[in-house]
């Protein structure tokens, strides 16, 4: 039978400080919020108590943050879809922000080990003035313990209401995809990270952003290839490769502080999860 889980969060502010309330059925838990930054943001560390998502588990996450309340949520530790013995796992992320509104999504990277079946997906939907920043770092297989991405299947999505969408199967018998030129070119770890806004920028601002992102990047492709575009005037798109997770996820906090900055003029102390 599988776990069966949801976690329902909704953002909130009333007198200046973001709040935020939860359900949940199942092993899907919120295991704290936080002010760090003060009263304007909350953040919230999600659990996941089984620890790996296997076939015929099934985790549904929906967000609601409303007008003017500002949530970041982060996981702990890596999402692992373990070995399959023929059923999917699946985990599914809802957002909905409203006017004025912004959602940060920053969970740790997500390790598709060998054999498993599993699809992972993001959908966000952004009223005018609403705001999104967003990543996900993906890691195929255990190259370093010896145990390689030699068969199984990820389904990745990621979406903006219906301006982006950015999906795709990366299977283990695909070896054009993982090894060649055009694809992955041997690396098993990649990442996507979106900046969205439920307005649009202006080609000002657009090229503003870019400037600033494109900055940061590696000069080479070492230890990370990294390019950063804006396919909607409404989204800011950074894609990455590498061999491991850390340089990526290194490079993505690093963008995470200069869009913060140049979008919302806020800085970014990095959160205690990712000190190590």
């Amino acid at each position: 039978m599988g776990w069966h889980a949801r976690l329902e969060l909704h953002g909130s502010i009333a007198g200046g400080r973001s709040r935020l309330a939860f359900a949940h059925e199942g092993p899907l838990r919120v295991l704290q919020t936080l002010h760090p930054e003060g009263p304007a943001v909350v953040h919230a560390v999600l659990v996941h108590p089984p620890g790996g998502i296997v076939g015929g588990d099934e985790l549904a996450i929906d967000v609601r943050v409303q007008p003017g309340a500002h949530v970041l949520v982060t996981t702990p530790g890596a999402t692992r879809f373990y070995r399959s013995d023929g059923e999917r796992a699946a985990q599914t992320v809802r957002a909905h922000v409203e006017a004025g509104a912004r959602l940060e999504w920053l969970p740790a990277e997500t390790i598709a080990y060998p054999g498993c079946i599993a699809r992972n997906a993001f959908d966000a939907k952004l009223a005018p003035g609403a705001q999104l920043l967003a990543w996900e770092v993906c890691a195929l297989g255990l190259p370093q313990a010896g145990d390689p991405f030699a068969a199984g299947v990820l389904q990745q999505r990621m979406a903006v209401d219906d301006v982006w969408l950015d999906e795709g199967w990366l299977d283990a018998a695909d070896r054009w995809l993982l090894d060649s030129g055009p694809g992955l070119a041997g690396r098993r770890t990649l990442g996507t990270l979106v900046l969205a806004s439920g307005t649009p920028w202006n080609e000002a601002e657009r090229e503003r952003l870019l400037e600033a992102v494109r900055a940061e990047l590696p000069a080479t492709l070492e230890p990370v290839a990294a390019g950063a575009t804006c396919p909607h005037e409404r989204v800011l798109v950074v894609r990455g490769l590498a061999e491991v997770v850390e340089p990526l996820m290194v490079l993505w906090q690093r963008l995470r502080a200069v869009l913060r900055q140049q979008a919302w003029g806020l800085q970014a102390p990095p959160l205690r999860l990712w000190r190590v």
